[in-house]
Parts: C-alpha cells; sequence; structure tokens
C-alpha cells in the first residue's frame, strides 16, 4: 500500500482518537511543544511548524475526551530492500503519566503493522528519557544500540539517542 499522507485515516484507541492535523490543531500544538516537559526532549519547534510540509510523514493530533493532549507522526523509508517505519510523539504534561502515550503507540503501530504491512518499526528517544523507553518496551519494542552524541540539546550539548525497534510478530497488543 503506498504512504499518502495527505489521505490518513482516522485511528482510534479506547481512549485517544489521533486525527490528521489540520491549521485549527496549529495553536494548541504549539503551546504543548513549549511546554518544559516537552521541550525537554523535543527541540523548538521552527516557525512554520507544524505546517512545514515534510515528505513521506503522516502527522497526527492525539485528542483524549475530545481535548487536544499530543502529537504523533509516522514515516516511511520506501526502499524494499530497507523498508520500514518511523514514529514520533509527544502528549502534554497533563496527559504524561496516565497509559496514553502507549495507548497512542499502540495504535500508531497497529496501523502500521496491519493497513501499510511494515514488518520492522523504529523508534529513537533519548537515552535518559526513560518513561519514553519503558513506553515502548511495553508494546514490545527492543533496544538495538545506543547512537552517541544523536541529538543536540537546547544549549548546544548532545544527547546520546536509543535505536529501539519493533518486528511485527513481536507487537505487544
Amino acid at each position: 500500500m503506498a504512504h499518502s499522507p495527505e489521505l490518513a485515516p482516522e485511528l482510534r484507541g479506547p481512549r485517544v482518537l489521533l486525527t490528521p492535523l489540520t491549521a485549527e490543531h496549529r495553536t494548541r500544538l504549539r503551546e504543548i511543544h513549549r511546554e518544559p516537559e516537552v521541550r525537554r526532549w523535543w527541540q523548538m519547534p521552527d516557525d512554520d511548524w507544524p505546517d512545514a510540509a515534510e515528505p513521506n510523514t503522516t502527522r497526527y493530533t492525539v485528542l483524549a475526551d475530545g481535548v487536544i493532549v499530543g502529537y504523533a507522526q509516522w514515516y516511511a523509508e520506501p526502499d524494499p530492500e530497507y523498508r520500514r517505519a518511523g514514529l514520533d510523539l509527544f502528549l502534554s504534561a497533563e496527559a504524561q503519566g496516565r497509559g496514553l502515550g502507549t495507548e497512542v503507540v499502540r495504535v500508531l503501530c497497529a496501523h502500521l503493522i496491519d493497513d501499510h504491512h511494515h514488518h520492522r518499526l523504529v523508534i529513537d528517544p533519548t537515552v535518559s528519557n526513560t518513561a519514553a523507553i519503558g513506553c515502548y518496551r511495553q508494546v514490545g519494542f527492543r533496544d538495538v544500540g545506543v547512537m552517541r552524541e544523536y541529538a543536540m540539546r537546547h544549549d548546544g550539548s548532545w544527547d546520546d539517542g536509543l535505536l529501539m525497534d519493533l518486528l511485527a510478530r513481536e507487537f505487544v497488543r
């Protein structure tokens, strides 16, 4: 199945709705992106975020109880020899610690495996982001290795990243 970001379906979990990102979501997502609990792991958004076009990336607004609580995205590597999908997400401070992140990851993984037939998914949290790493492990992601000095922090120093992957047969639904 071809990857077409502009035709992305809504994705539902028991408590979350992932809806394709629209201009109406921009202000709230930028507010969440600037929260200290989110900025700790994500760079400050560019002036045109989240409106900047990113080829092969499908972007979602995450809602819980009808309220915008975060952002999720996935991208595909189209080369058949290296085919895989990667994902990222963030949740507002008030949405963290409630299992919503794990639910978002499960919903996205099920979509990528079931609907797009990916056999391998990847994610790359900062090594010190133990909450995110724990979430990903609950879904079945495994550590592949540490990528040294992988992401630049706001102060110009470097954080190591943890490359994690999930094979479709290891997915914990």
